[in-house]
């Protein structure tokens, strides 16, 4: 089944726009294009797509994502590096979570305080100083 643009971007929930600027940095190499020059989306193409929102929402940089494209279109002799890349984004992306874990406790913590104002006026004398 063939897509466009618009419909794509509706189901990944970017601007089309950003499609475009994705196209053109290099980082959908194989998208195709119908005889009036519009770009045309495959269901594979929609893979690489959800590939693409992924290590970008997980913070890769578009010059690292155009290397993994680089490499993808390269075959399966850049396997070793593709996954290397992988594995060292996966390993940032856990820390990641570990710091929002921290940061979802602190939070957690606040609306505990707000949720119970008089003790945290006994505990600290005054809200206010808790913020």
């Amino acid at each position: 089944m063939n897509y466009s643009i618009n419909e794509v971007a509706n189901k990944f929930d970017l601007s089309v726009h950003t499609l475009r600027f994705y196209d053109k940095e290099g980082l959908m190499p194989f998208i195709g294009r119908d005889k009036s020059g519009n770009r045309v989306f495959t269901d594979t193409d929609l893979n690489w797509v959800a590939m693409v929102c992924c290590l970008k929402d997980t913070g890769m940089s578009i010059k690292e994502i155009k290397q993994y494209a680089d490499w993808c279109m390269e075959g399966m002799q850049t396997i070793d590096e593709r996954k290397e890349m992988l594995a060292a984004h996966r390993k940032q992306v856990l820390k990641q979570i570990e710091n929002l874990k921290k940061n979802i406790e602190l939070i957690d913590s606040k609306i505990a305080v707000y949720d119970n104002p008089e003790l945290a006026q006994k505990l600290y004398g005054s809200l206010d100083k808790q913020q």
